[in-house]
């Protein structure tokens, strides 16, 4: 059902300086109607906070957590975006996560929060409206799962219903590279190390819950077009395969396309894709769908597991959320074929707090530099990493957080350096310094996350330019153009922070008239051109971080193994990379 009260136009920044303990709220009217909100509000002011040789992890290196006017307001507009410095790769970072977040916001009165400073205690922040506290949260840092930190924040808590909480684990308080931040249990910022960057500023989690009246100034243009929107989300197919199987249906379809990463990317198939199917977990295992908040499309699928933790047939019944890219990341990618293993090892990481995507890839890579000698048991203390064994992945898992050794610490560091180190970076599978996702589809996709702004799969989707030209003959440049025209799209529906998942549903079109009930004048002309300035802004913070064209490498095992499009030669790529840069004028 739509809001019943809405606030048009938000324009307050919360500023918390965890150094002090002090928050000073700002009203930001330019940036708002210039960028309107989300990631071209979030990149304009890390731009003028952001001091030149400022490290990821340094208490001067801000956090900018940001969301948009279609928050709270319309369907499926779910997102909060994250901005920062990686610690990963050292560039930009910016993660999205849904949840309750995005709304909790709106009802607490702010659009975006900058976070600065550091505490010299473990604190955790409480926004209630106006009312905001810094709190002693030395009693959870440690704890081993953020569930468990979540259920105590909620008993200690006011503002359940119009709550988000988020909150990082043991592996953002050690500053693991890609450790991620719990965004109400099931949904996250995942990708390039946000958990590390707060565990840096020793901030435990943020509290965050409001009451304040949305009000629409179209009213009756508002009840209309929430109606066609909603009608559209629900009532035709555009988004059935979200609530169906979700996105885990894409294991069967790229298994047979030979576009599924396996073992490394030794392969791009995998013999157990069955086991590990979107379709075998909806019927084995599948208990449950949530919804974001604001959203009817309930798309996070959750599984339950029955686990034993004794002889006398007692259990423990968890529910884990999956999806394509991390039945990925360790199921195929470590030939695990076993789907309650897969589970397991989702499990594993969501307790500890990294990103799934990074840790498959890693372990990964991990498992054959072991198998070529180059490491022993004595690097990985006695374990003998082997394809389809999750018992030893889980205990390497919890290594890598724990960091013993210098080994484990290199892991904690990313698959680069980890091959910088030990060798073996023409098989450590990343891109622009970040794990990469579930797809090896072809030219599209290799150029999609080697030139997005955070060398992300949802930057532009590469992967579908490559699957228009296996089902039309399209050249390289029209792909580059593709990859080019969904990059400007989704910077647009990121300043909105509306669910990609939505973006065949929100055309610039759409979004002028959803914007129009709520007083906002943009046409879909200025709508796109906002699209390409944001990416330009993106790229200008890109470069202060130290982004350069001629740093990125591209590992032989792309060029290796076949790809939905057949063995692509590396020339090729390289040259479909210089028409981009080109193309872009960068």
């Amino acid at each position: 059902m739509p809001c019943s009260s809405v606030i048009p136009g938000l324009t307050s920044i919360l500023y918390l300086d965890l150094s002090n303990k002090t928050y000073d709220i700002v009203e930001r009217k330019d940036l708002y109607e210039k960028y309107l909100g989300g990631v071209g509000v979030a990149t304009e002011l890390m731009l003028e906070e952001y001091k030149e040789g400022t490290g990821p992890l340094d208490p001067d290196m801000p956090v900018i957590l940001s969301t948009g006017p279609l928050s709270g307001v319309y369907p499926t507009c779910t997102k909060t975006v994250a901005m920062f410095r990686s610690p990963l790769n050292g560039e930009l970072g910016e993660s999205y996560a849904g949840g309750h977040l995005a709304m909790s916001l709106r009802f607490a009165g702010y659009e975006t929060i900058v976070i600065k400073g550091a505490s010299e205690y473990p604190v955790y922040v409480a926004i209630h409206n106006g009312e905001i506290t810094f709190k002693d949260a030395s009693s959870i840092w440690g704890l081993s799962s953020t569930t468990d930190i979540g259920k105590i924040l909620r008993r200690v808590e006011k503002g359940a219903g119009r709550r988000s909480i988020i909150r990082i684990g043991v592996a953002g308080e050690r500053k693991v590279s890609f450790a991620s931040v719990n965004v109400d249990t099931y949904r996250h910022f995942g990708r390039l190390g946000l958990g590390a960057v707060l565990g840096a500023k020793k901030l435990k989690a943020i509290v965050i819950s409001g009451d304040q009246e949305i009000r629409s100034p179209q009213h009756k243009d508002y009840r209309k077009m929430y109606k066609v929107l909603y009608e559209t989300i629900v009532k035709t197919g555009l988004m059935e395969k979200y609530h169906n199987l979700g996105t885990s249906e894409n294991i069967l379809v790229l298994n047979e396309l030979k576009g599924l990463p396996t073992k490394n990317l030794q392969e791009s198939s995998f013999e157990g894709a069955e086991t590990i199917s979107g379709e075998h977990f909806a019927d084995n295992y599948l208990i449950r769908r949530v919804s974001c908040a604001g959203c009817p499309i309930g798309c996070i699928h959750i599984a339950m597991l029955k686990r034993p933790f004794s002889k006398s047939h007692e259990y423990e019944t968890l529910n884990i959320s999956y999806d394509y890219e991390l039945i990925y990341s360790v199921g195929s990618n470590l030939g695990i074929s076993n789907p309650e293993a897969v589970l397991d090892l989702i499990d594993t990481c969501e307790k500890v707090g990294v990103d799934v995507i990074s840790m498959g890839v890693i372990l990964a890579w991990a498992t054959e530099i072991q198998a070529l000698g180059t490491i022993s048991t004595k690097e990985t203390l006695g374990l003998e990493l082997k394809w389809g064994d999750h018992r030893t992945y889980m205990r390497a898992i919890e290594l890598t957080v724990q960091a013993p050794n210098e080994f484990y610490s290199s892991l904690a560091k990313g698959v680069v350096f980890a091959s910088k180190k030990y060798g073996g970076e023409d098989f450590a599978i990343q891109l622009g310094g970040l794990e990469i996702p579930g797809y090896h589809t072809g030219v599209g996709n290799i150029v999609g996350l080697s030139m997005g702004t955070r060398h992300s799969h949802v930057d532009n989707a590469g992967y579908s330019a490559d699957q228009k030209a296996f089902n039309k003959d399209l050249s390289d440049e029209e792909i580059v153009d593709l990859v080019i025209k969904e990059d400007d799209l989704r910077c647009m529906l990121n300043a909105l922070t509306i669910c990609l998942f939505a973006r065949g549903v929100y055309t610039p079109e759409v979004v002028s008239e959803a914007l129009a009930t709520l007083d906002i004048d943009r046409s879909p002309e200025a709508l796109t051109e906002l699209g390409k300035e944001i990416f330009r802004k993106k790229y200008e913070l890109k470069k202060k971080f130290g982004f350069k064209f001629e740093n990125l490498t591209l590992p032989k095992r792309f060029f290796e193994t076949a790809s939905t499009t057949g063995i692509l030669e590396e020339e090729r790529v390289r040259k479909a990379l210089e028409l981009y840069i080109r193309k872009r004028g960068l």
